[in-house]
């Protein structure tokens, strides 16, 4: 088989047109690609994680805090003088150096259960911080569906715009042959041109509209939004509307799932433990203690052969020596900081009840008024969607009326700007109920899909 040798210039121009479609295909982002680059790119949730990573070092503190502490310590003097030989006991003037060592261990065998209800309060501030990061992201998205619908909204608004500025500049070529042939007066081509330069001006802002949307996107993305920065157009019906959850059913599903919700009760349970490690300080601390310790000197003698020489070596062995002891102490006054310290912890976790039903009612109200909103939403698409079927045949009949000069260009005009607006109010309780519906969705734990 002959391989066809391409020039370089077309083999430059093939790679180019390829590299162009390439980076074009990936300008196009869905609604999905946006949430997850937002979740794996936006600062606040990564702000969240490290503050969980804290609370998860802190969890790993308080476990290591159950082991025993082992604490070495040297010590070297050089002394000058008299001064205290403590291999004799004596005081020597003379200068020599000399040195100690140990070894010590302690270990807490009870304390009220402090370190125990130390352990489990850390679990929950884990767990709380980890719905924290979970809200943070739930925001976010939340967000970035609100922007993502806004474009697709201004989207349409836009095209409709067009499609009507097309509409009257066909309609203007109409009324000028009907101008020029004496049929109708040249006020009513006055009038088509005016009206076609107000749809002229409506495409502008509409564009404008659309330009800003793309911008409150691209910022929520972080995101540069100059270049082919482009969103997918699903397709967005609502012909089928389906039964809308009441308000006790979608609260159910909310009140185990949703983050701030479940970050109040583990805020609640921490505080619990709390209140558990200030009573703690009740209760007497026994405590373990091991020691292994040595010592040795210039000025040392070996006890078996005083002229022998006696090295450091053989002093730390024969100076070395262990202890193991316990203690126990008993709290009998301490001046109130026992009862205080209970005293507010006793208050910390009455707040903190107060704010996981804060935050139930909260969830709840919020959950009543998108309930409400989407219902709401839904009567406004479907009695405006018959007020455009209706308006759409009252427009039809004033064209063909206008047509045959039977109405004058203002009716005309009047009637097809009734049209856009139907048009126009008809898209927004459309968007307006994919919404509000899509925010029941997410309480309800459902992902925000289009």
């Amino acid at each position: 088989m002959k391989l066809i040798k391409l020039p370089p210039s077309l083999l430059l121009l093939v790679f180019f047109v390829l590299t162009s479609y390439n980076i074009y295909s990936q300008d196009v982002w869905s609604l999905q690609k946006c949430i997850n680059y937002a979740l794996d790119n936006n600062i606040q949730i990564k702000q969240q994680k490290l503050n969980s990573e804290i609370s998860k070092n802190n969890l790993k503190q308080s476990k290591y805090d159950l082991l025993p502490s082992v604490n070495g310590s040297v010590s070297h003097s050089f002394s000058f003088g008299k001064t205290a030989d403590m291999s004799s006991y004596q005081y020597v003037d003379q200068n020599f150096q000399s040195g100690n060592l140990g070894l010590q261990s302690h270990l807490n065998l009870f304390n009220g259960l402090r370190d125990y209800n130390t352990v489990k309060q850390s679990e929950f501030n884990l767990l709380a911080s980890l719905q924290d990061v979970e809200k943070a992201k739930n925001d976010i998205t939340l967000n970035i569906a609100t922007a993502y619908l806004q474009i697709l909204f201004n989207k349409e608004l836009l095209n409709n715009a067009k499609s009507e500025y097309e509409i009257t500049t066909q309609q203007k070529e109409r009324t000028k042959k009907l101008v020029d042939a004496g049929n109708l007066p040249k006020g009513n081509l006055l009038e088509i041109t005016s009206q076609l330069a107000t749809e002229k001006v409506n495409i502008i802002n509409y564009k404008n509209q659309l330009d800003m949307s793309y911008l409150t996107l691209t910022q929520l993305l972080d995101i540069d939004s100059v270049g082919n920065f482009e969103i997918e157009v699903p397709e967005l019906h609502v012909d089928s509307v389906g039964i809308i959850p009441t308000v006790n059913a979608i609260y159910s599903q909310a009140e185990n799932n949703f983050p701030q919700i479940k970050s109040a009760k583990y805020n609640m349970q921490s505080s619990e433990k709390s209140l558990l490690i200030s009573k703690g300080q009740r209760y007497p601390q026994l405590s373990l203690r091991g020691s292994y310790y040595s010592r040795y000197s210039e000025l040392a003698k070996n006890p078996l052969d005083m002229t022998a020489d006696y090295s450091y070596k053989d002093q730390l062995g024969d100076y070395a020596g262990s202890q193991l002891s316990f203690s126990l102490t008993i709290p009998i006054f301490n001046k109130f900081a026992v009862k205080n310290s209970i005293d507010n912890a006793k208050i910390s976790l009455l707040e903190s009840k107060y704010n996981y039903d804060l935050t139930n009612q909260q969830v709840y109200k919020e959950i009543q008024q998108a309930s409400l909103d989407a219902n709401a939403a839904l009567e406004s698409y479907l009695a405006r969607k018959e007020a455009l079927v209706s308006m759409e045949e009252a427009f039809k009949y004033t064209q063909q009326k206008f047509n045959l000069g039977l109405v004058n260009s203002l009716d005309y005009n009047t009637s097809k700007n009734n049209l856009n607006m139907a048009k126009s109010d008809l898209l927004q309780a459309k968007y307006e109920y994919i919404f509000k519906s899509k925010i029941l969705d997410f309480y309800q734990g459902k992902q925000i899909q289009l």
